[in-house]
C-alpha cells in the first residue's frame, strides 16, 4: 500500500511538475520575443513580424533611446527617487492605518473603513483632483506631484488589514499593554516586524506601479528636470510616431526612425530593473500572498 502511494506521489510530482514548468515556458515566450524583436532590424519585422529569433541584428532602437544620455540617466534618477519614497511612504501610511483599522477598540473603526472602501466605489475624478493638486496644495512642477495622488491605494490597505488580523494575535497587543507599552511603541517595534512578508509584498506591488507610472509627469510637470523614465520613453514614441506619420503624409523618404523595435527597446529598458529585483523579493512575495489568506 505504501510502495502504491510512493508511486501515485512520483507521478503526480512530474505530471505537476511538467505542466507548471510548460506553463511557465508559455509565460516566457511573449518576452523573448519581446528581447529577440528589440535587436532586429525594424525592415525585417516589417516585412516579416516578430518571431522567437532575432531577424537581422540591429540595436539602433538602443542607440535612439540612449541618443541624449544626459536626459535618460536623469529620468532614472528622477523614476528611482520617487519610487523609493513613495514605497516608504506608502508603507508606513498603509500600515499604520491598517493596524489602527484592525484594533477592535478603536470606537469608529467600522466607520473609517466604510469610508475608505465608498472611495473605491465612486471618487471625484480626474478634474477635481487636477484642482485640488495645482490649485490649492500648488504642486505643479513639483516631485511631490508624481508621490502623492497615488501614495495610498485603498485595496492595498484594506489586504494589509485582513494580513495584520490573520497573522497578528490579539494576546500580543494585549500582553503589550500591560507592560506599559503604548500604542506606537506595539505598532513600530510588535507589528512592523510581524508583518514584514506583508510589506513586501505590497511593497513590490507599489514599486510597479509607481515605476510604470507616467500620467503624473503628463499632468503635473513641466519641468524636463523631473521627467521620470516612463514620460521620457513616451515622449520619445510620441516623436517617432509622428515623424512617421509627417513622412508618410509628405511622401518623404527621410530617414527611417525605428519605430516597431523602440516599442520592444522601451518595454526592456523599463521592465529590466524591476525583473532584476524580483528575484530577490519571490520568497517573501510567495509567503505575502497565501499566509493570512485562510483564516483560522
Amino acid at each position: 500500500m505504501n510502495k502504491i502511494k510512493a508511486v501515485d506521489k512520483i507521478v503526480f510530482n512530474v505530471i505537476s511538475k511538467a505542466v507548471i514548468g510548460f506553463i511557465s515556458l508559455v509565460c516566457l515566450i511573449p518576452f523573448i520575443m519581446v528581447i529577440s524583436g528589440s535587436i532586429s532590424e525594424e525592415s525585417e519585422i516589417l516585412r516579416n513580424g516578430y518571431s522567437l529569433l532575432p531577424r537581422g541584428f540591429s540595436l539602433d532602437a538602443y542607440q535612439f533611446i540612449v541618443q541624449n544620455p544626459r536626459s535618460i540617466l536623469n529620468a532614472y534618477g528622477v523614476t528611482i527617487f520617487v519610487t523609493f519614497t513613495a514605497i516608504v511612504m506608502a508603507l508606513f501610511l498603509i500600515s499604520m492605518t491598517a493596524y489602527v483599522l484592525y484594533r477592535k477598540d478603536f470606537k469608529y473603526r467600522n466607520t473609517f473603513s466604510f469610508i475608505f472602501y465608498f472611495t473605491t466605489i465612486f471618487n471625484g475624478g480626474l478634474l477635481p483632483t487636477y484642482i485640488m493638486m495645482v490649485s490649492y496644495l500648488h504642486l505643479k512642477d513639483n516631485i511631490l506631484a508624481l508621490i502623492l495622488p497615488n501614495l495610498i491605494n485603498v485595496f492595498f490597505l484594506l489586504v494589509m488589514r485582513s494580513f495584520i488580523s490573520g497573522t497578528v494575535p490579539e494576546s500580543i497587543i494585549e500582553s503589550a499593554k500591560i507592560d506599559g507599552a503604548n500604542d506606537f511603541y506595539i505598532y513600530w517595534k510588535i507589528i512592523l516586524p510581524l508583518i514584514k512578508v506583508g510589506l513586501i509584498t505590497i511593497g513590490l506591488f507599489e514599486a510597479v506601479g509607481y515605476w510604470n507610472n507616467w500620467v503624473n509627469a503628463m499632468l503635473y510637470i513641466n519641468d524636463k528636470r523631473l521627467y521620470p523614465l516612463q514620460y521620457v520613453l513616451y515622449q520619445l514614441l510620441q516623436s517617432t510616431q509622428a515623424y512617421a506619420q509627417s513622412m508618410a503624409d509628405t511622401g518623404g523618404s527621410g530617414v527611417q526612425l525605428p519605430s516597431e523595435t523602440f516599442k520592444l527597446s522601451m518595454t526592456i529598458v523599463t521592465t529590466g530593473p524591476i525583473i532584476l529585483a524580483y528575484p530577490f523579493l519571490q520568497r517573501y512575495f510567495v509567503q505575502g500572498v497565501t499566509i493570512g489568506a485562510v483564516k483560522g
